[in-house]
């Protein structure tokens, strides 16, 4: 099961960056692959949201559970339906002396036992790849908000 992690530093509030990743359908407005995030339901410190992305032109849908971690600044996610075998991960945000770690990873597996040798490398590339793009989009959606 590929496994993968994203990180950058953004200067600026710690709980103000936490918000602005915790508004996930917000994030079509600022992350081009994305085309649609639904918040279904919200309770107590969770959503369960329905996501669709276009990436390199196939649409790629799912529906998950967000489970936030105010005093960690820590999000968990994980797939309850969706085009992936199993989709995972966290969001987990730390205080640096140069700003604020982001760090996003993502836990998956794509469910095809017979050809994941040959599109797990592939995957891992563009999951690895996708991270950064929401990283960086955050970042400049914060940088942008200063």
């Amino acid at each position: 099961m590929p496994y993968v992690e994203a990180k950058t530093v953004i200067e600026g509030d710690i709980d103000e960056i936490y918000e602005i990743i915790k508004d996930m359908q917000s994030y079509p407005k600022f992350m081009h692959d994305l085309v649609s995030v639904e918040i279904m339901e919200r309770g107590e410190n969770y959503t369960v949201s329905h996501w669709v992305s276009n990436v390199d032109g196939r649409r790629i849908v799912w529906t998950e559970r967000d489970t936030f971690y105010e005093g960690d600044k820590r999000i968990a996610y994980q797939q309850i339906k969706g085009d992936l075998k199993k989709m995972e991960g966290q969001w987990s945000l730390k205080q640096m002396e140069d700003g604020v770690e982001v760090l996003l990873t993502v836990d998956f597996e794509f469910g095809i036992p017979m050809i994941a040798g040959l599109l797990n490398p592939l995957l891992k590339k563009k999951v690895r790849e996708n991270s950064e793009n929401m990283l960086s989009a955050v970042k400049s959606q914060i940088e942008m908000l200063r």
